[in-house]
């Protein structure tokens, strides 16, 4: 440490710990050019224990430690790029002075070699680092794994007492393991604050992951000189034999150890912790056990990786049978309340935790620690308006409710799942304040030593400090726990949706007329849309611009009818492409392509919600993050029947930006991966190829109705050009038009004149139709299904008994009002004439295939 900075306790987060300008005394150090060829600098026991006399800066290395001793280092550095992996070399001879254990490494322009006197009798590293990993590697416990490595450490190397020190979030640590001597004070169990271990000694610790201190006396050898000619000092961030900081040379004396050692357990690149080695007197270990220990440290660190991940890997799937296992259950039990309730319990040990309570229709059900009665809806008050129905918790309750001080003796930490979208029901789980969880191991008896700095270097002050600061807090919520939380959240918010779906079943009875009363109104608001629509369009005189206009006015009156659909339809179910155009029709605008290709396919109650819900999300993502959030991108969506009955949906996006799979999955992804396969028994597929999101959905047949005499607007113009071939002259059509509204019925006549079909003959009712019937038979027919308080049902019937094909015309959102026995395509109003003269071409190509039946 430069002799002009003073280190205390009010700057020891500021001391420069890797450039202390001095190292420890079992060993010394020569500091060379980038070359490894010139020395530059040496420690000041250098000459002694090396064997030279006189100057040693500017002399080549050769001739300092002899050239077969150089040669060999030079090779040995020429084998290393890493200053964190130094290059050694055992049993160098140097000049006559005996033989030394030496690592060399390369630091910005310096290269730095360390020499130690080669032990006496000294084991192969590699060969105790094997013996050390060959005991543990078949450990799968990381309790038993700690409690393992922490006795090996203490056989291999005889230190008095071997600890695993492990870092919580907030940067405290723990003695999570210990073995000792017996005649010692057991340090197992004790909290120590952060602030012991300061910033820039963690950076060290991971960077550099083993630090011997031989003498905790603390006897510095100075670096010849300190400072070069820039005025620099030497960065010994990696080398062994870096000096002490005063402060933790103070730390150890008051604790009474002599020496110590320390390896770093690095986990995700973070530090994990540390295995922490005390004795109580002077201690210096040989270069080949430290390399062993530093060998046997990075085993560990993975070993205790892979486990970790297991054990959240094993914790996540037990989660996840718990609550496939759970939801199960629920879906045969009406009194969804009463479960969740009886189930406050198995809940619990989900989530490490001190209590859990439930917080339901304002019925408080708890279960271990929790807070009192009158302290849950204010609480429940505070996470939805801090939460925003999303996942909250906190470990420093007091700190977001100065009220909560009242109950902090029993809860501190919070983790609040929210059972719905409004903030009304949660599920809590709790924590208790951290110290009270402790059982302090050590004699509360028992004194240190008081150095300089005073008693704040001792562990019981230490321990004083850390309760001091951490009063009042829980042990935090790790990022795992709040995963197992999210989970918990979707099943039980889907749950909830299943539940409330069949409330709405139970209620479906009830709820015949007005439904009944619904359609009505949508049948006759489409007919206002229809007359509006004529009134607008037939009076017009021929002009491109003009028509140009009426084509997109009358494409913006079927997009409101289509909208209206979706608002007034209940539970009864939907159409699929419907579905799809109202989804999709905000990004139908030119800069982007959405195609649309299938049957017509009507789904019932149950699927139209779940695909509802599954493609507003993947229109949605669509939209922000691929094919339908620039200009140019491209979504094709494909349905089809297969043999079996099922309808098979495809979705796939391209020329958008490249696709990232998500990280972890949201509630989103949970939606569209879980909900067609729970609710309805099919099957979902999503795959994150970089051009495009792909999906397969797959709706069983139950839940489905396919007709495929239908028409689909989109799909009309197609189908009109394929059988025009095939049918006969217009001009020679005789067709019966049955409506009951004038201006609708002069729209369609219009229309059928455009394409050719001028011998219309029109009815008003079906009382007229069936008298205009006497007199002639068409070639075909098309009748409105309602004509106000009567239907066309009866003309169907005549038709069919006289063997002539027709099309129905409806308003309704569904088809349920004509009987199965009619096996005729189903137009939609506001009528579109791609659409109409399509069907009328489609079952006049049918009946012309059919051969006449014999009476």
């Amino acid at each position: 440490m430069p002799d002009k900075m003073t280190v205390d306790l009010t700057n020891c987060d500021r001391e420069p710990i890797h450039i202390p300008g001095s190292i420890q005394p079992h060993g010394c150090l020569l500091a060379c050019d980038a070359t490894g060829a010139v020395v530059l600098r040496h420690s000041a026991n250098a000459a002694e224990m090396l064997g030279v006399s006189g100057q040693i800066n500017g002399l080549r290395l050769d001739e300092v430690i002899g050239g077969e001793a150089a040669h060999t280092l030079r090779n040995a550095l020429a084998t290393s790029d890493d200053p964190s992996r130094a290059a050694l070399r055992m049993g160098v001879r140097v000049n006559e002075t005996g033989a030394f254990d030496v690592s060399v490494h390369r630091i910005e322009t310096s290269v730095i070699i360390e020499f130690q006197p080669a032990a006496e009798h000294s084991d192969q590293p590699l060969e105790t680092a094997r013996m050390l990993i060959s005991r543990v590697r078949s450990i799968s416990s990381i309790n038993q794994l700690i409690e393992k490595s922490t006795r090996l450490m203490y056989a291999m190397l005889g230190y008095d007492r071997v600890m695993v020190y492990r870092f919580e979030q907030d940067g405290a640590g723990q003695v999570v393991s210990e073995y000792k001597r017996r005649d010692l004070e057991s340090f197992k169990g004790q909290y120590f604050p952060a602030s012991d271990i300061p910033k820039q000694a963690r950076t060290l610790y991971l960077r550099n992951t083993i630090r011997i201190i031989s003498d905790a006396e603390g006897h510095r050898v100075p670096v010849v000189p300190i400072l070069d000619e820039a005025g620099l000092p030497l960065d010994l961030s990696f080398a062994h034999l870096r000096s002490v900081s005063p402060i933790h040379c103070e730390y150890l004396r008051n604790m009474g150890v002599g020496a110590s050692m320390s390896i770093s357990i690095v986990i995700d690149g973070e530090l994990w912790g540390l295995i922490a080695c005390h004795h109580y007197s002077p201690k210096t270990l040989s270069l080949t056990q430290r390399v062993a220990a530093e060998m046997f440290g990075e085993f560990l660190s993975m070993h205790l990786s892979a486990l970790r991940q297991k054990q959240i890997l094993d914790t996540t799937n037990d989660a996840r049978r718990f609550l496939d296992q759970f939801l199960q259950t629920a879906s045969h039990h009406t009194d969804l309340g009463g479960l969740l309730r009886r189930s406050v319990a198995e809940f619990r040990a989900m989530v490490p935790c001190d209590g859990i309570g439930l917080w339901l229709e304002g019925e408080w059900t708890p279960s271990g620690m929790t807070p009192p009665l009158e302290a849950i809806a204010p609480l429940a008050d505070f996470v939805g308006s801090a939460a925003n129905s999303r996942i909250w918790s906190t470990h420093n309750l007091v700190g977001d409710i100065p009220d909560a001080e009242a109950y902090a003796g029993e809860v501190c930490g919070v983790l609040a799942i929210p059972l719905s979208q409004r903030p009304r029901d949660y599920l809590f789980f709790f924590r208790r304040e951290v110290v009270q969880t402790l059982n302090w191991a050590g004699n509360p008896e028992k004194s240190y030593e008081t150095g300089p700095l005073g008693d704040r270097l001792t562990p019981r002050k230490s321990f004083a400090i850390w309760k001091e600061t951490v009063h009042r807090q829980s042990q935090p919520w790790t990022d795992g726990e709040e995963e197992i939380a999210e989970a918990i959240r979707s099943v039980l918010v889907e749950i909830v949706l299943h539940h409330n779906e069949l409330l709405e079943d139970e209620r479906g009875k009830a709820d015949v007329r007005q439904r009944m009363l619904n359609e009505e109104l949508n049948h006759r608001v489409k007919n206002i849309l229809a007359v509006i629509k004529a009134l607008i369009g037939h009076p017009v005189q021929e002009g491109r611009n003009l028509q140009d206009y009426i084509a997109t006015l009358k494409g913006r009156i079927q997009a409101l009818a289509f909208a209206h659909d979706q608002v007034v339809r209940g539970g009864d179910g939907g159409a699929l492409h419907e579905l799809l155009e109202a989804e999709l029709k905000p990004y139908r605008d030119g800069a982007r392509t959405v195609s649309l290709l299938g049957p017509y396919v009507w789904l019932d109650s149950r699927a139209y919600s779940v695909m509802a819900l599954v493609l507003h999300e993947l229109a949605t993502n669509a939209a922000k993050y691929g094919a339908l959030s620039v200009t140019g991108g491209l979504l094709e969506i494909n349905w089809q029947k297969l043999d079996n009955g099922d309808c098979e949906l495809t979705w796939g996006e391209s020329h958008g930006p490249a696709v990232v799979p998500p990280k972890r999955a949201g509630f989103g992804t949970v939606l569209i991966d879980r909900s067609v396969p729970f609710e309805l028994g099919g099957k979902s597929k999503v795959e994150y190829a970089a051009e495009g999101v792909q999906g397969r959905f797959l709706i069983p047949a139950q839940h489905i109705h396919i007709a495929e005499t239908e028409i689909i607007p989109e799909l009309a113009e197609q189908a009109a050009e394929q059988h025009g071939a095939s049918t006969p002259l217009m001009s020679e059509l005789a067709l019966l038009l049955v409506e009951d509204q004038m201006l609708v019925a002069a729209d369609v006549e219009t229309m059928l004149a455009d394409h050719g079909i001028s011998k219309v003959t029109t009815a008003p009712s079906a009382s007229e139709a069936l008298r205009r019937l006497r007199d002639f038979t068409p070639d075909v027919a098309i009748l409105d299904v309602n004509l106000g308080s009567e239907t066309s049902l009866p003309i169907a019937e005549e038709l069919t008994r006289r063997n002539v094909p027709f099309v129905f015309a409806t308003g309704y959102s569904d088809r349920a009002i004509i009987p199965a026995s009619f096996d005729a395509p189903v137009v939609r109003k506001p009528y579109e004439a791609a659409a109409l003269i399509s069907a009328v071409m489609r079952v006049l190509e049918e009946h012309r295939k059919t051969p006449p039946q014999q009476d």
